[in-house]
């Protein structure tokens, strides 16, 4: 096993026993896709990332488009991001967004690793899904891999944006891959508003809580 899986599965079970002690994790749906791909996912808790390297399979090698500006500027959230989640920073302002997550993401892609990014761009605040940008779907179509929606459910009420800390059983429901080619923001956004809604039950297992 390589440095990089081994790394990967030290954190896929270092957040699946975090998980499991906040409350409990439950993942729905199954891992399809086997090489490189890009997850789209909801985003309304720092918690998101954490039930995602948990409920993601270590194989996958997950690795996270963020903003380098939050994430990379303070030495703990330094050490968080690139020893214990996998984070690729990535800049949020000016002209050269897009190239500066090509930069990111590119050479994990190359790897087959899957890349996870966030499209609404920020946490939400009010549970609403905002609009999704097109870097996720750009990145896909160039890098010519396959995009996973994905609904995170619960993360809210366990660790909301500038709230307190409050355990709760946490879901995440794992989409269908999707040729990038042949779907819009628009629509991306709809199979995981879809997804959030929408559980099958004979595909569920959990992780103690």
């Amino acid at each position: 096993m390589t440095t990089g899986r081994i790394t990967s599965a030290l954190r896929h079970w270092l957040w699946r026993s975090v998980c499991a002690v906040s409350g409990g994790l439950t993942v729905t749906g199954r891992w399809h896709t086997k090489g490189a791909c890009i997850v789209v996912a909801n985003h309304a808790s720092h918690a998101d990332t954490a039930v995602l390297v948990a409920a993601l399979p270590s194989a996958a090698r997950p690795v996270f488009g963020a903003a380098a500006d939050y994430w990379f500027d303070v030495p703990m959230r330094r050490f968080i991001a690139t020893s214990l989640i996998g984070i690729l920073p990535v800049r949020r302002s000016g002209d050269g967004n897009y190239d500066a997550l090509l930069a990111a993401a590119g050479p994990a892609l190359r790897a087959g690793r899957t890349v996870v990014i966030y499209p609404e761009g920020t946490r939400s605040t009010d549970g609403v899904i905002g609009e999704f940008r097109l870097g996720a779907i750009r990145l896909a179509r160039d890098c010519g891999v396959p995009i996973v929606p994905v609904a995170i459910v619960g993360t809210a009420d366990v660790l909301p944006k500038d709230g307190t800390f409050s355990p709760g059983l946490m879901e995440v429901r794992l989409g269908t891959p999707v040729d990038p080619h042949t779907i819009s923001a628009p629509q991306l956004r709809s199979q995981v508003l879809a997804l959030r809604g929408d559980v099958v039950a004979d595909d569920r297992f959990a992780l103690a809580s």
